[in-house]
């Protein structure tokens, strides 16, 4: 059913509450689960210079070693989780805007499932945040688990 599993990853606590239920089912249907970095560029735009951004665009993180540690740091926390089931993992960083470069990665790599963390926000706080899941789910034909990071314990 399912053979690639996708978990997009910037390495925050919203990212890694959909780590378990990604490599959970990776055991189950003996998939790989690829962890996916993006460099959101135009976020970045605001707190690295021109010239940084330029070489992440080109994937020149062996110039920014402190850039690369941070994708290294987000895909190794899925690659060691997926490590201690004995699910194959491949870790990928790639940079863009986050939910064009999630659904071009989809396409590009035969993925079956995404599985990504949210907040959980709705109405206003939604709309005027955006949600990479939201735009994800909507802009993506396979199925998307989305994980809500707060889980069961608030409503």
């Amino acid at each position: 059913m399912y053979d690639n599993i996708l978990v997009p990853t910037d390495g925050s606590e919203t990212a890694r509450s959909a780590v378990d239920q990604a490599v959970d089912l990776a055991a189950k249907y003996d998939a790989t689960v690829h962890a996916l970095f993006v460099f959101d560029v135009d976020a970045t735009t605001l707190a690295l210079g021109t010239e940084q951004v330029e070489r992440i665009r080109r994937g020149k993180l062996d110039e920014m070693p402190e850039v690369k540690a941070e994708a290294d740091d987000a895909t190794g926390y899925v690659a060691d989780v997926a490590a201690e089931h004995g699910v194959s993992v491949e870790e990928h960083v790639t940079a863009g805007g986050p939910a064009r470069a999630i659904r071009k990665f989809v396409e590009d790599n035969d993925i079956d499932l995404v599985v990504m963390g949210s907040h959980g926000r709705s109405g206003l706080s939604r709309v005027v945040l955006g949600s990479v899941a939201e735009k994800v789910l909507r802009r993506t034909r396979l199925p998307v688990l989305v994980v809500d990071v707060h889980g069961e314990d608030e409503s």
